[in-house]
């Protein structure tokens, strides 16, 4: 079963601090959404609530048209996978993954069949009989996965469930609990810090600052169409350029650094320029192109980074700027540095912003969350 659920204007304080002021957002039924952010942006704070370990001082959490403000943990059925999995040392794998059934007091061969059926999925029934000290750092994530969804809950909740695996093993992982949260069609709200992960396996990010979200959509226009600066910044890489705009008949064209002009034809109706207007302009290091027209944008190549598929080049400019610079690798050589290099920008893949960073003047930008009170904004868009 499949619930939706509703934040509606939450507030969250600590005494008279108030670290989620106002929250608004919908979870979609078997949606796979994530809360994206830097350490003590709220994202915790609000899966707490979720699960009933927080209270709430404000506005409703409503699973489907139910408020749970005030119902108990155990009754809210949901199954949450912590950071350190949080197994029984003492019981074997099939014992663990039971424990939660037999407190239901389900009977005893639905248990059997239902801890069989779920072994399964997650693919560990070879190991049902052993203890968890026998076991790997990702197979017990499964035990503690597989614990959490043989339950039938409404709602899974999982925060930084892979933080404590190595590097390949965490991409193995979030890739199986992507699968089996889709043969489930369980609504799953998921907490991490990591970019790349969350990118991964969601359906919906919603990327958290001091308690609002800044911008909540999908991964694909999260990255490509940032709502402000601030998650520009966060998710992935992106230089951050100063410019002026101004408009040239039915296009805009933006000056950098004094010597460079490039036009744009996707900018926003409500935002075309009636005068000259200082920018930020966010370009990702794929976002430029070599070139050999002295046109470009100069620089020189001070080092660079052989990463296999892609080359990093940080790239001095005349100006004193440093940039970085992603290009496909070559087979037999890189740009040697000391070396004169000339650039110019994807013009239907970079942002602009206005100067002070909280509003995305280009075309396409979706947020699906409400917006951050004028009051609450702060430089470059992140909220005090």
């Amino acid at each position: 079963m499949s619930i939706e659920i509703g934040f509606n204007q939450v507030v969250k304080k600590f005494g008279d601090q108030a670290v989620i002021p106002d929250l608004s957002i919908n979870v979609e039924k078997g949606e796979f959404f994530t809360l994206l952010g830097p350490s003590g942006c709220g994202k915790t704070t609000l899966l707490r609530m979720v699960a009933g370990f927080n209270s709430i001082e404000g506005g409703e959490i409503t699973f489907d048209d139910r408020v749970i403000n005030t119902v108990k943990p155990d009754k809210r059925n949901i199954g949450m996978v912590f950071q350190n999995y949080a197994i029984f040392p003492h019981l074997s794998v099939k014992k663990n993954i039971a424990f939660g059934l037999e407190n239901r007091k389900t009977p005893k061969a639905e248990i059997e069949k239902r801890v069989n059926d779920i072994l399964k999925i997650v693919q560990i029934e070879q190991y049902k009989d052993r203890l968890p000290e026998n076991l790997s750092g990702g197979q017990q994530q499964r035990v503690a996965l597989a614990r959490a969804i043989v339950i039938n809950p409404d709602v899974l909740l999982m925060d930084e469930p892979l933080s404590n695996l190595d590097a390949k093993l965490r991409i193995d992982l979030r890739n199986a609990i992507r699968k089996i949260q889709k043969e489930i069609g369980i609504t799953t709200i998921y907490v991490t810090h990591d970019q790349e992960e969350a990118m991964a396996v969601s359906d919906r990010i919603a990327v958290m600052k001091d308690g609002y979200i800044q911008h909540a959509g999908t991964p694909q226009n999260i990255y490509h169409r940032p709502s402000n600066l601030f998650v520009s910044t966060f998710i992935g890489r992106s230089n951050i350029i100063d410019g002026v705009m101004t408009r040239s008949g039915d296009h805009v064209e933006v000056s950098l650094f004094d010597t460079y002009k490039t036009s744009f034809t996707n900018i926003q109706k409500e935002y075309l320029p009636t005068a000259k207007t200082a920018i930020k302009m966010s370009v990702r290091p794929e976002e430029f192109i070599f070139t050999t027209d002295q046109d470009g944008i100069e620089g020189t190549v001070q080092r660079s980074s052989f990463l296999g598929l892609n080359t990093n080049y940080f790239i001095e400019l005349k100006n004193g700027e440093m940039i970085e610079v992603v290009q496909e690798s070559n087979i037999d050589s890189l740009i040697p540095e000391g070396q004169t290099v000339y650039l110019k920008l994807n013009t239907k893949k970079v942002n602009i912003y206005s100067e002070d960073g909280a509003v995305n003047f280009t075309e396409g930008v979706q947020n699906d969350a409400e917006p951050v009170p004028e009051a609450r904004k702060g430089v470059n868009g992140i909220a005090i």
